[in-house]
């Protein structure tokens, strides 16, 4: 399964992006926002304050003790640990985590909660032994 997410806003306080499902539009994405610091490098990191850099990384969906559920987890990001897709619908919700939702106000998601459990039945309904993978631009 290949997700995809190009990030269409990347604002003073938020990232808004655009998350697909093996090439087919799925929902709206917010994360923190986007430091880059140019040259080819990754972005500045501001701990909690940073979206994920670009990139293609492995997921596994495990558990979240955070969150008291089964969630997808972004392997091998560079400068990051415990980067999850979940629900949230302002920059204050996320801590450089991607939420998931219908961006219909600036910095803002709605039907957070439905579309992460879209998402989750989306990523069960894969064939037994398909990876996950994300591409992140």
């Amino acid at each position: 399964m290949e997700i995809t997410i190009e990030r269409i806003a990347k604002k003073k306080t938020y990232t808004i992006g655009r998350m697909t499902i093996d090439g087919e539009y799925f929902c709206d994405t917010l994360e923190p926002t986007w430091r880059d610091i140019g040259w080819g490098r990754p972005g500045r990191k501001i701990p909690g304050k940073t979206a994920v850099p670009n990139g293609r990384y492995a997921i596994a969906v495990s558990f979240s003790p955070k969150f008291k559920k089964w969630l997808p987890l972004l392997l091998g990001v560079p400068m990051f640990s415990g980067i999850r897709i979940h629900s949230g619908y302002t920059p204050a919700d996320t801590e450089g985590c991607i939420l998931v939702g219908d961006n219909k106000a600036k910095g803002t998601l709605y039907n957070s909660k439905a579309t992460m459990q879209r998402l989750m039945r989306k990523l069960a309904s894969r064939p037994l032994g398909e990876g996950i993978w994300i591409t992140i631009e």
